[in-house]
């Protein structure tokens, strides 16, 4: 109890402190005017409540990964906990954050514009292709997964067929329509609900008999059932994403950037949003030692055939009864969904913007979706098996790239890079070291030391392009403009 009640005091802390700093660092400046009030479009830049934004925000990003990830992640043991509270603080909200106010600076501009204008035409060329099939990816599965549990929990005509069905159709209209007409008002009752759930559970690991094995005097040891295949380094890193830091989230951040009314909403809307995320993920990793007795129970139900989602509905119904129940079928089911919806409409947003098309008129929205779904539709009747092994490591790689793009952008305007300096480095090792060293088919099954010694030389050789260039900008006599929304 006392190593959870400490990480979620310095989560809470970690956005107070470090969120001012990132504050500080990037600089907002209240008087100046944001996308939505500047150039609202009636579609994708409207003026938004902040509380809506918040929780649209939140929905956005969190959807199944702080549940799912952190249940897997703390598989390995209490290093979980570490990762998922400094991962936020330090890397995690940065990379929201930052992120975030350089597409509200460049008018709600999508991730692979603002990748590409730091990093080059090339990187933006690769990131958006990257980007779009990652989207794709997200929408197409995250229509099959909660088909099957409705299907599961509906009379028999109502099948995986009539939902996904449904479910596509509800994609379409979500990706199609302006934002405040769908999404912003369904995702605020979703998202309560999604926050309702973890605070319900967190008040029952506090003032019930429930304790949570804190097993803090095993330190960093690794209690992974599959430790020798799954070192703690660089797999809880990959395990854990959404929770700590996700390069997903920066693809979702540009459509909320285009809807706050002030940039001194900026940080609790996205560095909050991510401490939100975060808290969900560290209730969920300690419900799942509580509830299975601990580290070795929690491996002997997955062994025994359980899965996350099965752990989900146990420890709700088990916990909170009937009502926890229906939260659980909403949390669970309208997770996915709200991810898939987003996914794709900001996969229609980076296409929009990387071919310089308007979306006011909803002729031009359907020339981007109709082949965006499309390829959906195909990509649904896939075998995602192989490739959904390859969605995390994407993700983090996105964050990568996100972090390493932040960092020129600060060091143009003569800011202070190293806030997202370091975690760029450090998601540099864990990216390259997972795909050498994960177990195949995943990676390349190599030995952790030639893993982490390729990771250790690539992020070294990033660091010595970044300072080169850094050194170029200080010998410059002023700092680089920024685009107006005016």
């Amino acid at each position: 109890m006392t190593t959870f009640l400490v990480a979620l005091a310095v989560l809470v802390g970690g956005y107070f402190v470090y969120g001012l700093l990132a504050e500080k660092v990037f600089g907002i400046d209240p008087a100046r005017k944001t996308p939505a009030v500047a150039a609202p479009d009636g579609v994708d830049c409207i003026p938004m409540p902040a509380w809506k934004v918040f929780m649209i925000q939140f929905l956005n990003i969190a959807g199944m990964g702080p549940i799912f990830g952190a249940i897997m992640g703390i598989m390995f043991g209490p290093a979980a906990f570490m990762w998922i509270v400094f991962g936020t603080i330090l890397a995690g909200g940065v990379h929201d954050f930052i992120s975030a106010m350089m597409s509200v600076r460049s008018g709600g501009k999508s991730l692979p514009e603002l990748v590409g204008r730091e990093l080059g035409n090339g990187v933006r060329h690769v990131m958006l292709v990257f980007s779009v099939v990652l989207l794709i990816l997200v929408g197409a599965v995250f229509v099959l997964t909660p088909s099957g549990l409705l299907a599961a929990m509906t009379p028999d005509a109502m099948d995986v067929t009539f939902w996904s069905v449904a479910i596509f159709i509800y994609y379409i209209l979500a990706t199609m329509l302006p934002i405040d007409k769908l999404i912003g008002n369904l995702y605020p009752v979703f998202g309560g609900a999604l926050l309702f759930m973890a605070v319900a559970l967190m008040c029952v690991m506090l003032f019930g008999d429930v304790p949570i094995p804190d097993n803090i005097t095993e330190g960093f040891a690794n209690r992974h059932p599959s430790a020798q295949t799954h070192p703690i380094f660089p797999m809880l890193f990959i395990s854990i994403a959404c929770g700590a830091i996700s390069g997903f989230h920066a693809t979702q951040s540009p459509m909320m950037a285009r809807c706050i009314t002030n940039e001194k909403l900026a940080r609790p809307v996205f560095y909050g949003a991510m401490v939100a995320e975060g808290i969900v993920a560290l209730i969920w990793a300690a419900a799942a030692i509580a509830f299975t007795g601990g580290y070795d129970g929690l491996a002997r139900y997955m062994a025994d055939g359980g899965t996350p989602g099965a752990l989900v509905h146990d420890i709700s119904i088990g916990w909170l009864g009937t009502f926890g129940g229906i939260l659980a079928i909403i949390g669970v089911v309208a997770a996915p969904i709200t991810t898939g919806d987003t996914a794709l409409r900001s996969a229609r947003l980076i296409i929009a913007d990387f071919a310089r098309l308007r979306q006011t008129d909803i002729v031009r929205r359907a020339i981007i979706c109709v082949p965006l779904f499309a390829v959906t539709f195909i990509v649904m009747m896939i075998d995602f098996n192989v490739l959904w092994r390859y969605f995390a490591w994407c993700n983090q790689t996105l964050a990568e790239f996100t972090l390493w793009a932040a960092s020129v952008y600060l060091a143009r305007h003569r800011r202070w890079f190293y806030i997202t300096l370091f975690p760029a480095l450090f998601m540099t090792v864990v990216t390259v070291s997972y795909l050498l060293v994960a177990p195949t088919p995943e990676g390349f099954g190599l030995a952790i030391t030639v893993g982490t010694g390729a990771g250790l030389a690539v992020a070294a050789l990033f660091l010595g392009l970044f300072m080169r260039y850094a050194a170029g900008l200080s010998r410059r006599v002023a700092p680089a403009t920024e685009i107006s929304v005016d």
